[in-house]
């Protein structure tokens, strides 16, 4: 049997994490929770076709059958603000129609939105992979040999990327 390769990202400085995603309140509402569900694929697709608005890599997850959601790794936190606020991207376009709907009274209830944005310093993240291929963070900054970055965790956490690297 062959040892377990074990890798870490290969972050350097602060780390942006969004989630983001949508919650399907009535099943039955398929003409409310499809359009967003659709405009989530077609925003990731957006952002895939053009690289320099800043999106590294992505997660694609289901909590349940009525929850999906997408965790994104941006490479600034201005970027993402860039995006979400550009005129010419199809975010705007997709905020636009749901506040007009909310405004109206029609979209109330029958899907949820929802996002939590992080900013992690470097230093208070870290990462173990073991026989996977590049996932997650590791996925948006590259993946090094653990032993790079340390074999334990307080070691991952005291790596500083400005420090002899």
């Amino acid at each position: 049997m062959s040892e377990a390769t074990r890798t870490t990202a290969d972050a350097h400085g602060d780390v942006v994490v969004l989630l983001i995603g949508m919650r399907v309140n009535h099943f039955w509402a398929v003409h409310q929770w499809l359009p967003v569900m659709l405009a989530m694929f077609r925003m990731l697709a957006e952002l895939k076709k053009d690289p320099g608005r800043g999106l590294l890599s992505r997660v694609l997850l289901t909590a349940s059958p009525r929850t999906y959601y997408v965790v994104q790794y941006w490479e600034s936190k201005e970027k993402l603000y860039t995006y979400a606020g550009a005129p010419d991207a199809f975010h705007h376009r997709a905020w636009a129609r749901i506040n007009r709907l909310e405004k109206g009274g029609k979209a109330r209830g029958h899907v949820g939105l929802w996002h939590e944005a992080y900013i992690v310093p470097e230093g208070s993240y870290e990462a173990v992979y073991a026989d996977m291929p590049a996932f997650g963070l590791a996925a948006a900054h590259g993946q090094v040999p653990l032993g790079e970055r340390g074999r334990y965790a307080k070691d991952r956490y005291a790596y500083r990327s400005g420090e002899g690297s």
